[in-house]
């Protein structure tokens, strides 16, 4: 059996920190060749490339995203050994980083990651982003998943899978009205207000579509690329406001917001996008793996 080589695997841990060789050999006070040496010897040891090497600039490869991990728990759990017996105990965890785009709904999000929440061996780190910026993040293993309302699709070289996790009614709410009046959709849009997504939103482009068949021009309140905004502004405003639901829930269940009507032809759609690893993250495999056919549906098309 091979014995891993402590040392190599620290000078990689600081490597990784610091992001270069630079700052790594200043901190550990050893020459950047001598560092050098001792990472590859620890690539040799380990059998995969940690880094990607473009010039001076190195980068975790997901081998690398892995080793850190690894490397993370080694030396914290030198520092709980030492706070131990200092009388401060500390809890070993499992990372998972979840990037969600901003339009998704919170308590969607809150939903979805619900079973990790609170748990003490667990740390969390959710991260907001455009779908390009998190798309980034997952391909560079900075992020193990990325939450979205929409699909991914990306080319031959990097292979992405797409969890279908819900699909969701989208409805048109706003403050109670009078018992006696009742929405009329498609017609009462000629007058009501509406506030809606971004014309990024998958959404609002569906919704689009129905009025244009029914020959309708509404008048447009606002348009909102942040979920957490549009449902802020529905407390506010008037007049209608076109969201799944989920986004306004707790204004539903109170009373704040009532469900005028669902729009037909039109959902939202909820997707997990993990990349094609060899090394997958264990905790977000356990994750997507304990949600139940019944509420959680896949659809394990690889993107190429």
């Amino acid at each position: 059996m091979t014995t891993l080589n402590y040392r190599h695997l620290r000078y990689f841990w600081a490597i990784a920190h610091e992001g270069g060789l630079t700052r790594a050999a200043e901190r550990l006070n050893l020459s950047q060749s001598a560092l050098s040496v001792q990472l590859q010897k620890l690539e040799e040891q380990l059998g995969h490339q940690l880094f990607d090497r473009a010039g001076n600039r190195l980068t975790l490869t997901e081998a690398g995203r892995i080793a850190l991990d690894y490397a993370d728990t080694v030396f914290e759990a030198g520092q709980e050994l030492v706070s131990t017996l200092q009388g401060r105990p500390q809890t070993n965890r499992q990372i998972l980083r979840v990037g969600a785009i901003t339009t998704l709904s919170r308590n969607f999000q809150l939903a979805f990651l619900s079973s990790l929440i609170g748990r003490k061996d667990v740390e969390l780190v959710v991260r907001s982003g455009t779908m390009r910026d998190l798309l980034g993040q997952l391909e560079a293993h900075e992020i193990d998943v990325v939450l979205a309302n929409s699909a991914a699709h990306r080319d031959a070289g990097t292979p992405l899978r797409n969890h279908l996790l819900n699909q969701q009614p989208v409805s048109l709410v706003g403050r109670p009205w009078s018992k006696e009046r009742r929405f009329r959709f498609p017609d009462d849009l000629s007058s009501v207000p509406i506030l809606l997504p971004s014309l990024e939103s998958e959404i609002r482009v569906a919704f689009d579509r129905v009025l244009e068949r029914a020959g309708i021009h509404p008048v447009i309140l606002a348009e909102v690329d942040d979920m957490a905004m549009l449902r802020l502004l529905a407390r506010e405003s008037d007049g209608v406001t076109l969201v799944p639901p989920i986004v306004v829930r707790d204004e539903l269940e109170s009373g704040v917001l009532v469900e005028h009507c669902q729009i037909p032809e039109v959902t939202e759609s909820f997707y997990a996008i993990v990349p094609k690893r060899r090394f997958p993250n264990a905790l977000l495999a356990q994750l997507l793996a304990s949600k139940a056919p019944d509420t959680l549906q896949h659809r394990d098309s690889v993107l190429r």
